[in-house]
């Protein structure tokens, strides 16, 4: 029973798990399928149960393999965490740091603070996945997932990495061609550019105005010729003059500055999306997750300020 688990098949059996098939865990191990392959069969052999389902083009774990899932990263989670108590962790990260962001402010900012931060850290590896909408909550796929607005549940921890609204903009060549929309009702009458994306809802635009009492939001129905569930494209399409479209300022801030794009209905709040890096609870003394937040929230603000 003493050697049912060994210490060295705890970090293997994360990589594997994470990995799609087995010679996607091989490639990220730097083994050959085989030796991946037999290495699993050993420590399946000294657990005495299949620990993965093997198919041939995917692997799941069993219910054995999801147990040992799971307290195989939360004993690596606490090793790193004693690493950090002691002092050397903190000084010096390393370890393997999975990264979700969404494709456009993946591409254009998360990306770039990426390459930046292996430099300073060479010792942590980093996956970066891009997806369009944000994954579960529950997926323990990753290890930071960057996110536009705070989740709704406590049971993560949500640090803001740097605020961010929603603006409505159109190129002056639309606003001159078909008119700037004076009240939020206006839009009706407008081209506007459609964005599919996560659990938002589509085709509804939340306009707000007022203070206090006097607050008031509306919903307005929007419709157009245009939609994609690509931030990037519908920038483009805006650029072109095809018609109104709402985009979080980090995306479109560069071309207000310089005059392309043009904002409509300044005085309407529309939802925020301020920046949030979401990690567990039991990653929050990771030392390589806790360096990689806050060199991504010192560059967003260096960005931005620059």
């Amino acid at each position: 029973m003493a050697d049912t688990v060994q210490p060295s098949d705890l970090n293997f059996f994360s990589t594997l798990a994470a990995s799609a098939s087995m010679s996607a865990a091989a490639r990220e191990l730097g083994l050959t399928a085989a030796a991946v392959s037999k290495r699993l069969a050993l420590m399946e052999s000294r657990a005495g149960v299949p620990l993965v389902n093997r198919t041939t083009r995917r692997m799941g774990l069993t219910p054995e393999g999801e147990l040992y899932l799971q307290h195989a990263r939360r004993i690596l989670d606490q090793i790193d965490e004693l690493g950090q108590l002691l002092g050397a962790a903190k000084q010096n990260p390393k370890g393997l740091l999975r990264v979700n962001a969404t494709l456009g402010f993946g591409r254009s900012h998360v990306a770039p603070a990426i390459s930046r931060f292996v430099r300073r850290h060479p010792h942590v590896s980093v996956q970066l996945q891009l997806s369009v909408a944000p994954p579960p909550l529950t997926d323990d796929t990753f290890d930071v997932c960057i996110r536009f607005g705070e989740p709704p549940d406590r049971r993560v921890i949500a640090r803001q990495l740097a605020t961010n609204r929603r603006l409505l903009c159109a190129s002056p060549a639309y606003i001159a061609a078909h008119g700037m929309p004076a009240t939020p009702h206006d839009l009706t009458r407008h081209n506007c550019i459609g964005i599919r994306q996560g659990d938002e809802a589509y085709g509804v635009w939340r306009l707000t105005t007022g203070r206090g009492a006097s607050r008031k939001t509306e919903a307005v129905r929007i419709e157009g010729n245009l939609t994609t569930n690509d931030g990037e494209i519908a920038v483009k399409w805006a650029l072109d003059g095809h018609g109104i479209l709402m985009r979080a300022q980090w995306d479109i801030e560069e071309y207000l500055a310089d005059g392309r794009l043009v904002v409509v209905l300044p005085e309407h709040e529309t939802p925020n999306a301020d920046i949030f890096a979401v990690y567990t609870k039991r990653n929050q003394m990771s030392a390589r997750i806790r360096a990689f937040v806050d060199f991504i929230t010192a560059d967003l603000t260096h960005e931005r300020g620059a």
